[in-house]
Order: C-alpha cells, then structure tokens, then sequence
C-alpha cells in the first residue's frame, strides 16, 4: 500500500516512512500466514521466530521514544501493527519478554477507548475465535483465561 500524504496529512517523507513500517508489519504476518497454513509448520517455526525476534527488536528501536508509529498521531498502521503483534504474542509469548517498548505501544493502543470498549466487550471475537481457520496446522487459539 501507499500511504496517501493527502488523507492522512503526512509529509512525503513521513508517507514513505508509514509505507516502510507498514510493510515491515504485513512481512511478518505473511510469513505468520504461510506457516500457520503449512503443513511443516511445526519445521517452520523457529526460522518465523527468529525472523519475529530480529523485527521486535527493530520495532523497539524504531518506537522507543513514540507514543506510536508516528509519534503522538495515531494511524491506521498502528491498528494493523496492534492486531498482527498480538498474533504473534500468541504465537511466541516469549518473544515478548523484555520488549518494554513493544508492550507499552500494545498497552498504549490497547487502551484508546474505542479499543478498550471493544476488548472488553462479550463480542470481542480475539477471545474465542482462533487466528487462523481452525484446521491450520497452526490455528492460533486465543490463550485460556
């Protein structure tokens, strides 16, 4: 995608930047994707993990000092970013240990009130309905409570 400098009031150099981390973002969920679908997923998972690791640590260099992708501006790429990390915090909870800058940016996102609203409400599809189509290999159920 590219990030429109009209629609979202960026400057170019900021749209290009959205445009980066955006695809920084979707590469990992489509290699999320092609393994969860896989039949060697179980062979695939520690080169996804690895690849997760290595982008939570570029990820926590590049959010440290931001509220958000982009600074106090919250964007859509910040809603696409907050869905997909919480896939793979489900995937590799322990890819997350000591990531403070990646956790403070979910529990930031987390916490805008439409987000919260609907995390906390019975219909919050994220608490009973699996990542993936549940005959992946790897379907993604939400953790127990």
């Amino acid at each position: 995608a590219v990030v429109s400098t009209q629609s979202t009031g960026m400057s170019p150099g900021e749209a290009a930047e959205a445009d980066m981390v955006e695809q920084i973002v979707m590469d990992l969920r489509n290699h999320l994707t092609r393994a969860a679908y896989s039949p060697q997923f179980e062979s695939m998972k520690p080169a996804l993990i690895a690849k997760l690791d290595a982008r939570l640590g570029q990820l926590t260099t590049y959010i440290a000092d931001k509220s958000f992708l982009f600074g106090d501006r919250v964007t859509y790429i910040d809603f696409m970013a907050f869905e997909f990390l919480e896939q793979l915090r489900v995937l590799s909870p322990e890819s997350f240990k000591g990531m403070d800058a990646i956790n403070a940016y979910l529990g930031r996102v987390a916490s805008l009130p439409k987000i919260k609203e609907w995390l906390d409400s019975e219909e919050c599809t994220s608490k009973v309905y699996s990542i993936n189509s549940p005959f992946a290999p790897w379907p993604g159920m939400p953790p127990s409570s």
